[in-house]
């Protein structure tokens, strides 16, 4: 018998639709090593397609390239590509791309044991298909829910980009400045050129971010997390 065969004859594999206690999605998921992604949103089990490369690849790389840039002039600041996310009991997604605060300098996520992050970073990132994906309606719900500050979504369909922020309990939109700049009210110098990133020059993006972290609320920002570090706890970032 094949070892597909054998997993299906000892524990069921995840399908679209499934309803599963979060326990049991990952126990179902560490038993399938060749799947990439899965998701639990609000106790429903999502399963995407293969991913194309101008939809989805070539864009998730641009905003991983944005969100490292960023990174790499912040520390106690922390870019992530498509990692499992514990929010709830009935939440387990596992986003395009997020970036949070570490916890020894106050941010609310942190690291579990066995090395998933557990409760909501400060932003996450999704690549959707269109602006009917699950990204924008059950998604942005259990986000916004478990209080994720900012809330980003690329739909592709429509080359439209949707940047939230949860104000009073709610997500809110945030628009272009006059120099066509949508700015992170968590992530100071965290500045995005939109009409760049939908048009694919990545370098206008990245030369924005380059002249954003030399403002002086990003160094401010920087020497506040400074700050914030628990005593006792080294940049992990550090030689």
């Amino acid at each position: 018998m094949s070892v597909a065969g054998n997993l299906t004859k000892s524990m069921p594999l995840l399908e679209n639709g499934d309803r599963l206690t979060r326990d049991e999605f990952e126990r179902r998921y560490h038993a399938m090593p060749n799947l990439k992604k899965a998701e639990l949103i609000e106790g429903v089990v999502y399963v995407p397609s293969p991913l194309r490369y101008y939809r989805h690849g070539r864009p998730h790389a641009h905003i991983m390239a944005w969100l490292v840039a960023y990174e790499t002039a912040t520390p106690g600041v922390e870019s992530a590509d498509n990692a499992t996310v514990r929010l709830d009991l009935d939440n387990e997604p596992q986003p395009d791309a997020l970036l949070r605060i570490e916890e020894a300098c106050g941010g609310r996520s942190r690291i579990s044991e066995d090395d998933y992050v557990e409760d909501a970073p400060e932003l996450i990132v999704e690549i959707a298909s269109s602006s009917a994906s699950y990204d924008l309606h059950d998604k942005l719900k259990v986000y916004r829910r478990n209080g994720v500050q900012e809330y980003i979504v690329w739909q592709m369909a429509e080359q439209k980009l949707d940047w939230f922020s949860l104000q009073r309990g709610e997500y809110i939109p945030l628009q272009p400045d006059e120099s066509g700049l949508i700015r992170s009210r968590i992530f100071p110098g965290l500045d995005l050129a939109i009409a760049a990133l939908l048009a694919g020059d990545l370098a206008t993006v990245l030369a924005q971010v380059q002249r954003s972290i030399t403002t002086e609320a990003h160094q401010v920002f920087v020497e506040q997390l400074a700050q914030r570090r628990s005593p006792g706890v080294s940049n992990p970032k550090s030689p």
